[in-house]
């Protein structure tokens, strides 16, 4: 048996499936949903098993995915981290960059830095750009140090040395002598989290990798020790930002891997069924109970890049989080995103949540404020007697309370109110996708929607016709697709080093031989987990024009006739895409990027079986349902797991299964295709592309 889990701020998913042993020949997949329990998220996990009948001892393997990470920083419930840095530099992290987004506001200060002034500590020591050791560390004040640091009672220390991702010996001698002279100390160097130039975004990574390290030990070890209690014999592994999965242990080694795990999963999920359905071009949107997630997926490639950010907004410049993260843009809007009205009367949808508890009005456990599922489902587009898989009678009186006020304070019926919280709410997530398309040069007429999470099906429709989308694709297994990603995942790491290079001609041989050095350190990672097997590669560099700031990425060709002028092609094409413009100009190699994946067994994506059914034996009935602008109709209610591939049906309509609802307005199509997926097309309004 094998099992993924993905725990999110209102559910914990589970998805597994049987193996048959003789044959290898995976069986139907399956899925839970249990409640997500913080602070003790392992225990979802472990409810989510126990509600599926799911024992531990039947896995051979099982992947995760969490928020322990992201929650931990937000939400500043990380440890007292210590910072020790080059002499002349403590200061790094709190001048920050000169850039910010709200320029001209006199009032602006930069956020404060995780390690406060009195706990950043320096050592004289200095390697140069070049590499070179101008100075070995003097590790004389050291033992005072540490004094003062376990006095004060720092539980992390982060070393970040001036150049030290060319040069690292002086940052590894001094981890070398904090670890002999402090056992139990949790201590992370800027080499073992990051290779990458630019001195404030790498120490301020390494500082956040500390302050979440021992948290993330602790809820790795213990579900660790949850999954063996039960008899599971193997050690679990982790998702991470970049799409990939990693040992336990390389985990805990360096948890800020781990920033973005759930959303990376879902992201690689989609770009598998796009491959397998002939849709290589794809806008993905995850749609949970706390939060939506979106990208943008072009020729089946998945952008992976460092330019990273937690917290950052229309105020605020955030902080830079420099591992490889899947472009992912977040926004506070998801189903328990609670409506409110601002001093100035203006209606508000998130980014404030009810997560999991109390959770939405409707779920009967205490909520008092209206979200965005107690509005769906006030305008009839949530079932409720399907409400919650069937699983929760929905608390119309708690629903009557918690939009009374807003309804009194707007003058607004309660329709009037619903409607209005699912337009603001899809205005929000409408920017969100603008955001990984239009403003990236791309136009959404030549892509696909595919949406997916709890709440994807039920606003998807609506935001395709916002961008001029001519069709929606609701995958298989959508209300769990993240943890059902998580089983289509390799192992993978990501090597990137910055040795800046020009690009001509008779660079190549250079450039291969740092591509070389990079392999090496691949294979000796890997070979602990590899056994006979070798990881495959992937080249990629980043480049600039000379004289720039900003690079692009792009595929690296080291076989060929020219590979240096296809790189350079490649990249005027990119940049000018990115930027509609480009120059003739000299071009520079700034960052080597090799992903190295170990390719792990994955579910064959199952075709759905055709029994002879009809379409009028997935009728279950009709209701009165709002679709918005397209007003409120008589809709007929279709049972998702009775209809099969090839029907097709119209709206108004809706879909449902016991964890899926997708509104079907006038005029759009949907059909299923042999996997199971619903397409939907939309009419074509003036303007969109067919």
């Amino acid at each position: 048996m094998r099992a993924a889990s993905d725990v999110g701020g209102t559910f914990t998913d589970l998805v597994y499936y049987p193996v048959d042993p003789e044959t290898g020949r995976p069986g139907a997949v399956q899925v839970a949903k249990a409640d997500t329990t913080p602070p003790e998220f392992e225990q979802g996990v472990m409810n989510a098993m126990a509600k599926a009948g799911l024992s531990p001892a039947a896995l051979d393997f099982f992947a995760h995915g969490s928020t322990v990470v992201i929650n931990a920083l937000t939400e500043r419930k990380g440890v007292k981290t210590a910072l020790i840095t080059t002499a002349g530099f403590r200061d790094v992290i709190e001048i920050a960059r000169g850039n910010r987004p709200d320029l001209f506001n006199f009032n602006f200060r930069k956020p404060r830095p995780f390690v406060d002034r009195y706990l950043r500590a320096e050592l004289a020591e200095r390697s140069n750009f070049r590499g070179d050791l101008v100075k070995p560390v003097d590790l004389a004040p050291l033992p005072a140090l540490l004094d003062f640091f376990r006095a004060e009672g720092v539980e992390a220390i982060a070393v970040a040395f001036l150049h030290a991702y060319v040069n690292p010996e002086n940052e590894r001698r001094t981890v070398e002598a904090i670890r002999a002279a402090w056992p139990g100390v949790a201590v992370l160097a800027s080499h073992e989290v990051s290779r990458e130039w630019r001195e404030y975004e790498r120490t301020n990574t390494t500082v956040l990798s500390a302050y979440v390290s021992p948290i993330a030990r602790r809820y790795i070890e213990r579900l660790e020790q949850r999954l063996a209690d039960g008899g599971f014999a193997q050690k679990p592994y982790m998702m991470q930002s970049n799409g990939g999965i990693a040992t336990a242990a390389a985990a805990k080694a360096n948890p800020i891997t781990m920033v973005e795990s759930g959303p990376a999963s879902g992201i690689y999920a989609a770009a598998h069924v796009g491959r397998a359905i002939g849709e290589p071009n794809l806008i993905v949107l995850d749609i949970g109970g706390t939060t939506a997630k979106c990208t943008l997926i072009e020729g089946g490639q998945i952008k992976v890049s460092t330019d990273y950010y937690i917290e950052r907004d229309g105020k605020s410049p955030g902080y830079p989080v420099q591992t490889p993260v899947s472009e992912i843009v977040e926004i506070g809007n998801g189903g328990g995103s609670i409506a409110w009205v601002d001093a100035g009367g203006k209606l508000h949808v998130g980014p404030q949540s009810a997560g999991a508890r109390p959770g939405p009005a409707a779920y009967g456990r205490g909520g008092t404020r209206p979200t965005t599922t107690d509005a769906n489902l006030l305008l009839g587009r949530i079932d409720p007697a399907s409400f919650v898989g069937g699983e929760v009678e929905p608390d119309w009186q708690a629903v009557d309370a918690a939009f009374a006020p807003l309804c009194d304070q707007l003058g607004l019926s309660r329709a009037e109110l619903a409607r209005g919280v699912i337009r603001i709410a899809n205005a929000n997530m409408t920017t969100a996708l603008r955001l990984v398309s239009t403003n990236k040069g791309y136009d959404p007429r030549d892509f696909a929607l595919m949406a997916f999470g709890g709440g994807g099906a039920m606003h998807a429709v609506a935001l395709a016709e916002e961008l001029k989308v001519p069709r929606v694709i609701i995958p298989v297994n959508s209300s769990v697709f993240s943890a059902w990603g998580m089983l289509l995942t390799d192992l993978r790491r990501d090597y990137i080093r910055t040795r800046l290079t020009p690009l001509a001609p008779g660079s190549i041989d250079a450039v291969r031989a740092i591509f070389a050095e990079i392999e090496a350190e691949a294979l000796r990672d890997f070979a602990g987990e590899a056994g006979d097997r070798a990881p495959l590669f992937e080249y990629r560099a980043d480049l600039r024009y000379v004289g720039q700031e900003h690079t692009v990425g792009i595929a690296f060709p080291l076989d060929g006739d020219a590979p240096v002028d296809a790189a350079i092609a490649a990249f005027h094409e990119a940049h000018e895409k990115r930027f509609t413009y480009r120059l003739d100009a000299a071009v520079q190699l700034v960052n080597f990027h090799l992903v190295a994946t170990l390719p792990v067994d994955k579910p064959d994506l199952a075709e759905r079986a055709v029994t002879g059914l009809t379409l009028a034996d997935a009728v279950k009935g009709t209701r009165r349902v709002d679709f918005d602008t397209h007003g409120v109709h008589d809709a007929t209610i279709y049972d998702g797991l009775r209809l099969e591939p090839g029907m097709a049906l119209s709206g108004p309509a809706v879909i449902q299964e016991p964890a899926v609802t997708l509104p079907l307005p006038p005029g759009a199509r949907a059909e299923v295709d042999r996997l199971g997926n619903y397409h939907v097309h939309l009419l074509q309004p003036e303007g969109a592309r067919p």
